[in-house]
């Protein structure tokens, strides 16, 4: 035996219609269009991340051998430029330079005061200074990121001490 099915109701079968489909079809696009951008825009978040973090590595290991090759040498010693590559990471590349320690004249802040300085500790001040210029030198490692439109370029500078050079100061007994 056969059942009989009931005529269907013409408002219940409907499906949906173009329009509906249209404005779902909108809402799925501007919806995936958002999911893109913000994964996009994570995206090159992570990737100057990861290019910090490789410009601090070797940044850091640059310091690092410079600082065990000049160790304990004299200050002449150390060159005024160098420059390389890093081994294995072709898009960065790294210089040094050296320069003494330029300390600022501090003779007219001194005199400029009220009442002044007298000339004596003018003269052990400007002493000071230059002996200091002549045993601290500067160094600045450089590394440049050269992928991308411009390169960029990060710097770290340390202070190396000759603690072996005299320090002559004029003063009896001292120095």
């Amino acid at each position: 035996m056969r059942k009989h099915c009931p005529p269907l109701n013409h408002k219940l079968a409907r499906g949906f219609t173009l329009l509906e489909t249209l404005i779902a079809m909108v809402i799925l696009a501007a919806a995936m269009m958002l999911l893109t951008n913000s994964w996009g825009g994570s995206f090159m978040r992570v990737r100057k991340t990861q290019t910090a973090f490789e410009i601090s590595v070797l940044l850091e290991r640059k310091m690092t051998e410079i600082d065990i090759e000049y160790r304990g040498k004299s200050l002449d010693e150390i060159p005024e430029s160098k420059e390389g590559t890093f081994e294995g990471a072709d898009d960065f590349a790294w210089k040094m330079s050296s320069k003494k320690l330029e300390i600022p004249d501090i003779a007219s802040t001194m005199t400029g005061k009220e009442g002044g300085a007298d000339q004596m500790l003018m003269t052990v001040i400007k002493q000071m200074t230059d002996a200091l210029s002549k045993t601290i030198k500067e160094v600045t490692v450089t590394v440049i990121y050269k992928k991308g439109k411009k390169p960029l370029e990060y710097s770290v500078t340390t202070y190396f001490v000759d603690y072996n050079k005299d320090i002559p100061l004029g003063i009896p007994g001292g120095g």
